[in-house]
């Protein structure tokens, strides 16, 4: 159990923002704050990182979002000590997060995201099953024209990756009465499950296919997963949706796929190069719907974040296991 009271390191903007709950909580806790300079400070005075030891790190979205994550890591690197990190990201590919990891600290990424991918996840592919494009460019025209459109009822859908974004979709689906499989480690079922399968099933599991959900992390097993030889096995007419990241699609296999008319359509959120250069052909193709990195930024996200830090440190005080504590075999 970690000794009291716990040194807890928190980004000056985040800390603003839960220091009513902190105080509530009424722990034990020795505060360390950094700011936009990744200075630290404790009670006002300064800190220097190389002769101070952090039990618990937290990279609040705040630090993200002031375009700070750099700095943050190379903070949490040079920190005396580091037990603990807890992110604000589901996917862990930012190669900082191997040096963190190399150096002995535990990492715990987020789940707060699982709650708006999944409705995103389920939008996409309503829009392009009820074909809302072609819906809006006839009112658009003041056509009166009835557009038949898929049901998710009854589709078959396959979910490559099964944390808690893979899990929020699957029971999504079901409830609208799709049949799930899920491509995950360990094949097993489950209430929300029909059928389970490892990486190692894909090319039997594809050709089943009327929806492909992408929500794996990318590592050495899924850089490059969604290749030729991926769409080969595709059912004709599958719709694709990829809210995990760039490096996981070949763009250059997914374009023929679509061209060829082997899939459907596909919905992107997240691309090789992020913001999505200009001239990338992605951009302008008629089958894909194209987001900018955005399916997280649900309304509730940014609650549950701080629902996370703030459930998850007290069982670090009291020496219980973590949320969402990550494998560091799993990472890049």
């Amino acid at each position: 159990m970690p000794q009291t009271p716990v040194t807890v390191a928190i980004y000056a903007k985040a800390y603003d923002q839960v220091k009513p709950l902190l105080d509530e909580m009424g722990r034990d806790i020795d505060l360390v704050l950094f700011d936009v300079d990744m200075q630290l400070t404790k009670d006002g005075a300064t800190l220097e990182p190389e002769a101070t030891d952090i039990d618990y790190l937290w990279f609040s979205p705040e630090v993200s979002h002031d375009g700070n994550l750099g700095a943050a890591f190379d903070l949490a690197l040079r920190v005396k000590s580091l037990d603990v990190l807890q992110t604000f990201n589901a996917g862990l590919d930012h190669p900082g997060y191997r040096q963190v990891a190399d150096r002995g600290t535990r990492i715990c990424n987020s789940s707060a995201q699982s709650v708006a991918i999944s409705e995103y996840i389920l939008g996409q592919v309503l829009a392009m099953f009820q074909r809302h494009d072609e819906q809006r460019s006839a009112q658009k025209a003041g056509q009166w024209q009835r557009l038949p459109f898929r049901e998710i009822a009854g589709t078959n859908w396959l979910i490559v990756g099964f944390g808690p974004i893979g899990r929020a979709t699957a029971a999504l689906a079901k409830a609208f009465g799709a049949h799930v499989t899920v491509v995950r480690r360990s094949p097993e079922t489950g209430p929300t499950v029909d059928r389970a399968g490892t990486l190692a099933d894909l090319p039997h599991l594809l050709p089943n296919a009327d929806v492909i959900v992408l929500a794996c992390p990318l590592n050495a097993e899924t850089r490059g997963l969604a290749n030729r030889d991926f769409f080969a096995n595709v059912k004709q007419g599958a719709v694709l949706v990829n809210i995990a990241r760039g490096g996981i699609i070949d763009d250059r296999a997914l374009i023929e796929a679509l061209d060829s008319d082997r899939l459907a359509a596909a919905a992107l959120d997240v691309f090789h190069t992020e913001p999505l250069p200009a001239g990338d052909p992605l951009w302008q193709h008629p089958k894909i719907r194209l987001t900018a990195h955005t399916s997280f930024f649900g309304s509730g996200t940014r609650g549950r974040w701080y629902q996370l830090f703030l459930g998850n440190l007290p069982r670090y005080i009291a020496g219980e296991p973590l949320l969402n504590e990550f494998n560091p075999k799993d990472l890049v």
